[in-house]
């Protein structure tokens, strides 16, 4: 399928979106967030794909936030049905099945940070900045960036950047635990495919049950985290996948896993 506003490229088991709207660097119209549903789902739905990379065009935005002029039309009435379009896209980001690495190359702001939190993790170019500003424009974030912003650095931290409306450098946001990785800019689609062959070498189903594990978990208390873990250890020991990878480190050698 092709794209008004990103590209979709495959790479063996990878496959890559870039987000290409330099002109606004790279800000998310509604056009662009059904464009990223409908390659979402073809991700979803093309078994040749084990993981996904998620990054900006250009050197200076990752996405730099909503389009405002799109924005700045919306009444009250429309307001509630234009986010729960975008947070639908961004929950299929997150619970896509597959791993999902966002490849931060510049500003990550407003729906562009929730954007990259919806991913399964970030890695930041040294010159990234993130932010959720939307107080500034008498706004609210309103793709989920309340809720994953406080579930990945905390009620206070997430309150301060959610309530003053400041951007972080790449440093602070690996220090808050925003991002994972912090790497020079040249390197920083190497390093975003490098992080996420690690994972693909792993068995699937494993990967994905510790996902899920983890993503559903944070909405249980710890009896209930503990009792969904204790379902998907079981589904995994259910699965060829469990068989080859014990006997491979019995055997001592390099497992062979087939997803199944």
């Amino acid at each position: 399928m092709a794209y008004a506003n990103l590209l979709l490229e495959r790479d063996d088991d990878v496959a890559l979106i870039t987000i290409s709207r330099p002109n606004v660097l790279n800000a998310l119209n509604a056009e662009t967030m059904g464009e990223l549903r409908d390659a979402a789902l073809e991700i979803r739905h093309d078994d040749r794909v084990r993981g996904l990379i998620l990054t900006g065009s250009g050197e200076k935005a990752f996405v730099a936030g909503a389009d405002i002029s799109e924005l700045a039309r919306l009444e009250p009435a429309e307001g509630r049905a234009y986010v729960a379009s975008g947070q639908h896209v961004l929950d299929l980001i997150e619970h896509l099945g597959k791993p999902s690495v966002a490849a931060v190359n510049g500003f990550a702001l407003g729906g562009g940070c929730e954007l990259a939190m919806a991913c399964t993790l970030r890695v930041a170019a040294d010159s990234a900045r993130f932010g959720q500003p939307e107080v500034k424009l008498g706004l609210i974030p309103g793709y989920g960036g309340t809720q994953r912003l406080a579930r990945l650095v905390g009620k206070g931290r997430a309150l301060d950047l959610l309530l003053t409306g400041r951007t972080v450098d790449a440093a602070e946001a690996l220090a808050m635990g925003l991002v994972s990785r912090v790497v020079p800019a040249a390197h920083l689609l190497s390093e975003a495919r490098s992080l996420l062959q690690s994972i693909l070498a792993n068995a699937p189903l494993a990967v994905r049950y510790a996902i899920d594990a983890v993503t559903g978990g944070l909405d249980m208390s710890m009896a209930g985290g503990q009792s969904l873990e204790a379902t998907l250890f079981g589904l995994a020991v259910a699965t060829a996948d469990f068989r080859e990878g014990t006997a491979a480190f019995l055997a001592k050698r390099k497992p062979s896993f087939s997803g199944r």
